[in-house]
């Protein structure tokens, strides 16, 4: 099998992008900012239109960073062709935490044997262990439809 080589990159290290965070557009800033303060965000910085409606909002979690922008259209789930992966200590724990703060249980992740359209916002899958992941990965449903992916390191 012929493999390309890995393009190797040649910015100046005085030039080169060094942080990247990624920002989703949702419906609601404010709804979803609680939503991710149940991973362990804490929002850093917001701000509110003239009409006191909240356009954006920077959220941290340790090492992780998120920012999410009022989206100008609907949200729609099936449309989000991003993928967001986190990393927890205790996937099993954080799991249960977020079925007793009202995510749905959503049963065995889709792609084994299910059918993605439902439930798509919202939710918390059954656990899986990948072979890249033997300690465990849980999927997230986030409330605009975003797929979260949440890793345990062994």
């Amino acid at each position: 099998m012929n493999e390309k080589p890995v393009p190797k990159s040649d910015c100046p290290p005085t030039l080169a992008a060094h942080r990247l965070v990624p920002m989703a557009h949702v419906s609601d800033v404010d709804r979803a900012a609680e939503f991710y303060t149940l991973l362990g965000f804490s929002c850093e910085s917001r701000f509110t239109g003239e009409a006191g409606v909240t356009n954006f909002a920077g959220l941290v979690a340790r090492q992780a960073e998120i920012f999410l922008a009022r989206a100008s259209e609907p949200v729609v789930p099936s449309a989000q062709s991003v993928l967001f992966y986190l990393y927890s200590d205790d996937i099993a724990g954080l799991r249960r935490h977020l079925l007793t703060k009202g995510l749905l249980d959503g049963g065995p992740p889709p792609g084994e044997g299910r059918p993605i359209q439902l439930p798509e916002r919202n939710v918390a899958f059954d656990l899986r262990y990948p072979f890249y992941m033997p300690a465990g990965e849980l999927r997230v449903h986030d409330l605009d439809g975003y797929c979260l992916l949440v890793g345990q390191l062994a």
